[in-house]
């Protein structure tokens, strides 16, 4: 049986060990504020306090963490990072969402070193973690892939794509976050056209998500829209952040991204105005 490290144990990262430790795996958790482990320790996990004793106590190590700065300090930290206890028959899984450069800049630093590495982007979000219906986007070898996949289901996956080289699931993860960014903001701008001429907000989506243009993520934004409940699942803060590594991509690789960049624009103005906290279909509340 395979010992996993979890570093990173929020809205995501939690429910991915509680997922974990129901299939009878041993977890080791870290996280950078010690209070949200306490629950997970209850369920059977082992509390580690630096990445580097969770990497050491663990065969396959899954970081999921908010941007690049957080996955840098909590790989290569020079005294506490996790590639200081990277075993040579470890595996290292980054399940965070990234900029491609950095993540293979950190593949080849974990490669270095004798150890394998994928970078696993998820696709969902709470709901979707709890249901074992989380979408993993692979980039990395097939073979190395086989070996965790498994884990991966347990971890609360329905379904485990290998998009290809390394880099390549984490472009493909901020391509579905980009896309969702752009059809969510650009339904808040339709629905803020009919509001204001006279059609109710509800009626306007009623007859909307009848309507094949529509996609279901879009769809369930719209139902939070008009009833104006904007908990975050998944923040503004996070889908801004989302859209610009997305626009680095494309930078990088010579694609224009005008939309990309309009509308994260939109998300820059939501935060201006004090509701980065808030979840992505708070966008609506420019338009509404």
């Amino acid at each position: 049986m395979k010992r996993i490290a979890v570093l990173g144990v929020g809205a995501m990262g939690s429910r991915m060990v509680q997922n974990l430790l129901q299939a009878e795996y041993q977890v080791v958790v870290h996280n950078r504020t010690a209070d949200k482990v306490k629950p997970l320790l209850s369920q059977g996990a082992v509390y580690a306090a630096t990445p580097r004793e969770a990497a050491e106590q663990a065969n396959v190590v899954i970081s999921i963490v908010t941007n690049d700065d957080a996955s840098r300090s909590v790989w290569l930290d020079p005294e506490t990072g996790a590639v200081l206890g990277l075993g040579n028959d470890a595996i290292a899984i980054e399940s965070s969402t990234l900029t491609v450069n950095w993540t293979r800049e950190l593949a080849a630093k974990i490669g270095s070193l004798g150890a394998a590495f994928l970078d696993a982007p998820v696709v969902g979000s709470r709901p979707q973690a709890e249901a074992g219906k989380l979408i993993y986007l692979v980039g990395g070898e097939a073979e190395v892939l086989a070996q965790v996949q498994p884990i991966l289901l347990a971890a609360g996956a329905a379904t485990v794509h290998h998009i290809g080289s390394i880099g390549q699931g984490m472009t493909m993860k901020l391509a579905v976050n980009a896309l969702l960014g752009i059809q969510v903001a650009a339904l808040a701008e339709v629905l803020g056209v009919l509001t204001r001429s006279g059609i109710a907000s509800q009626k306007a989506m009623e007859c909307l998500g009848e309507l094949p243009i529509i996609s279901p993520a879009a769809k369930g934004a719209g139902a939070l829209m008009v009833t104006n409940q904007h908990t975050p699942l998944f923040p503004i803060e996070l889908v801004e952040k989302d859209l610009r590594y997305v626009i680095q991509a494309g930078q990088a690789s010579g694609a224009l991204t005008p939309v990309s960049t309009a509308i994260r624009d939109l998300y820059q103005e939501a935060i201006a105005q004090g509701y980065g906290d808030d979840n992505i279909s708070g966008i609506a509340q420019l338009f509404l």
